[in-house]
């Protein structure tokens, strides 16, 4: 790695051996102790204690947390999420969280492995380029903290010139890092269908507009808008989640409620599903006597990452030994927003899926997995950081 010479490359990864197992008891207590979005005060306390004292801290509203290392100039930034889900834990692990909500998603290695790697340079001054810790609140829902953090301003105010995330991903093999250029997760939209109709005795359904048959006519035919409307060389999903109508077998109501999600990774394909889900909620409508109100929300945009930063980051990880795959997935993260507004590059860490798919109650990394998280943040800093002195911004 072509680092100033002042910086030990070396010592560093040397270090992070050790100060990884020394947070493997930080990570047992922030899993134990769970905090689910919008309530991660407690956990924000407990890292913003943890990260050395020669860390510049801010904490600013929302429970954001900042931490700045180094001196003045452009600096790197790593993200780690804190928050939690409303899952009741099934792992049987000893410090199993006990409290309705669950670190069923890998925060807690995230968290601690960001304070592995904060206490690894802070004991390797000085450094290639600044270093910016982003503790944010908020991934799991859609009121997103990264949106909130960009808000905030604190990417201008702290010349952050690179943002790096890291998650584990158990559909890569254990020892296997992805680094992808390009899109890798999709746009995350969700929309809420409701249909107006006539309501009638089910004894007598030519005295209805039957707002539930209007609703699963909607629900069939916007499955066939991908099958009917994307290039079959590439992809799209629309999902319906839920559907809601009715409280008797014997009456047909009078409203039905669809609800649902779209991912795409092309702006253009994005457009198109929105404009072909109203055609056929309003085409749906008019052939059921219903009166139809179609709402889509927007969430998270694709997440790209940056070719230059994922290829650097990928020869450095591929030059200490590691698998490289390519991981491409339509779900989503709110690390996309920060991919949105600045040179970004989210690192995919693999994981036996053994331990359980993302979300699952049973999610449980095994014991390496805040090792390689961290080493996979510690090379993106330092690859970022190359990078970025090599186009002037260092």
């Amino acid at each position: 790695m072509d680092q100033p010479a002042a910086f030990d490359i070396v010592g560093a990864f040397a270090r992070l051996a050790i100060e990884a197992r020394n947070v493997e008891g930080l990570c047992r207590q922030l899993h134990a102790q769970p905090r689910v979005s919008g309530d991660e005060g407690d956990t924000l306390a407990t890292l913003m204690n943890e990260l050395p004292d020669s860390f510049q801290k801010e904490i600013l509203a929302g429970n954001i947390g900042i931490g700045r290392l180094g001196g003045a100039g452009v600096s790197v930034a790593l993200r780690a999420e804190m928050d939690a889900l409303p899952v009741v834990e099934q792992t049987g692990l000893a410090w199993a969280a006990r409290n309705g909500a669950m670190h069923a998603c890998g925060h807690d290695v995230h968290m601690a492995a960001f304070v592995a790697v904060a206490r690894t340079v802070a004991s390797l001054l000085p450094l290639p380029v600044p270093l910016v810790g982003i503790l944010q609140p908020r991934e799991e829902v859609g009121e997103s903290g990264a949106r909130d953090v960009l808000r905030t301003g604190v990417l201008a105010a702290q010349r952050v010139g690179a943002v790096v995330g890291v998650h584990l991903q158990p559909a890569l093999d254990t020892l296997t890092y992805s680094c992808t250029p390009g899109p890798v997760n999709a746009v995350a939209d969700e929309f809420e269908l409701v249909i107006s109709g006539q309501p009638s005795h089910g004894a007598y359904p030519h005295h209805s507009s039957d707002a539930l048959l209007a609703a699963s006519a909607f629900v069939v035919s916007c499955q066939q808008i991908v099958s009917r409307n994307v290039d079959p060389t590439m992809s799209a999903v629309v999902t319906v989640g839920t559907i809601h109508a009715g409280a008797s077998p014997n009456a047909i109501p009078e409203e039905a409620t669809v609800r649902g999600t779209i991912r795409s990774m092309s702006e253009p394909q994005r457009d198109m599903i929105h404009t072909r889900l109203r055609q056929v909620a309003n085409g749906v409508a008019t052939a059921h006597a219903c009166a139809v109100r179609l709402v889509i929300r927007k969430g998270e945009p694709i997440l790209e990452n940056d070719a230059e930063l994922a290829v650097e980051i990928g020869r450095q990880l591929k030059a200490q030994g590691n698998s490289l795959g390519e991981f491409r997935s339509y779900g989503s993260d709110d690390f996309a927003f920060y991919a949105s507004a600045a040179r970004a590059v989210m690192i995919f860490t693999g994981m036996p899926a053994a331990s359980g798919n993302l979300h699952a109650s049973t999610f449980a990394p095994d014991e390496r997995a805040l090792s390689r998280v961290a080493t996979a943040m510690l090379t993106g800093y330092l690859a970022s950081a190359q990078v970025l002195g090599r186009s002037g911004a260092g």
